[in-house]
């Protein structure tokens, strides 16, 4: 499987302080891959870099079959050529459906206002139910948003992200905040996208990772400190040092 993301020897400072270290990383696609560390060890940095929202003073950043540089590409133009991502709060049109949260977020070249007025074709209403299945919100398309619980509005923004048909989602503490039955389903919604997907999961729930059943990227100061499966990385005694703050 080629890489369809390779971030080769990145570093970046803020203030003095390395928060990426010398990093290299790569997924492919479709690919499922969490990625763990202690507070401070550049995960949403590292996140950052790949979206274009923090430039690293060195490295490369290399996308797709082409071996693109996301580094010369704006935060919008690397979202169009396939990356999207989850924060860990979710942000969804409040005082709207989640029929037309997810409408808008099928209309790529629309402004909001003209998505939200846009009552779409056949197609997207068949899209939009496919959507609303695959993450457990059939039942609920006529639903306001604002009304939906923390576990179902973190599902719909995971919908309105799969809307767009990124190749990798980037996907930040998803589990935070959920009851067991709701951590489950976030399980079962993230294992289907990573059928066709890359799809990067940042956690500190280590019984949520496990669930994922995936390769694993340890970071510690900005760089990767083991990799493998989770039985493999938290047997390393590295880890365990860091894990248990030495």
């Amino acid at each position: 499987m080629s890489a369809l993301l390779e971030v080769n020897g990145v570093s970046v400072s803020f203030d003095g302080f390395k928060a990426i270290n010398n990093l290299s990383f790569s997924i492919g696609e479709p690919e499922m891959r969490a990625v763990i560390g202690p507070n401070g060890a550049g995960k949403t940095t590292f996140m950052d870099i790949i979206t274009g929202k923090t430039r690293p003073d060195e490295g490369e950043v290399l996308w797709g079959e082409e071996n693109r540089s996301l580094l010369r590409m704006s935060e919008a133009q690397i979202a169009q050529a396939g990356v999207g991502r989850k924060f860990q709060r979710p942000t969804v049109f409040e005082d709207q459906s989640v029929r037309d949260n997810l409408m808008v977020a099928l209309k790529k070249d629309r402004t909001p206002w003209a998505a939200l007025t846009y009552r779409g074709s056949d197609a997207d209403s068949a899209r939009i139910e496919e959507l609303a299945t695959e993450i457990g919100l059939l039942d609920h398309l006529s639903t306001t948003a604002g009304i939906l619980s923390h576990g179902q509005k973190q599902w719909l923004e995971i919908g309105m992200l799969l809307a767009q048909e990124p190749r990798l989602l980037l996907v930040d503490e998803p589990a935070a905040g959920m009851s067991t039955e709701e951590r489950e389903h976030t399980t079962d919604i993230l294992v289907n996208a990573a059928k066709t997907k890359a799809v990067v999961v940042v956690e500190h729930d280590m019984d949520f990772v496990r669930r994922l059943n995936c390769r694993v990227t340890v970071l510690h100061e900005g760089s990767v400190l083991a990799e493998g499966s989770l039985d493999h990385v938290m047997a390393n005694q590295e880890v365990i040092d860091v894990y248990l703050g030495r």
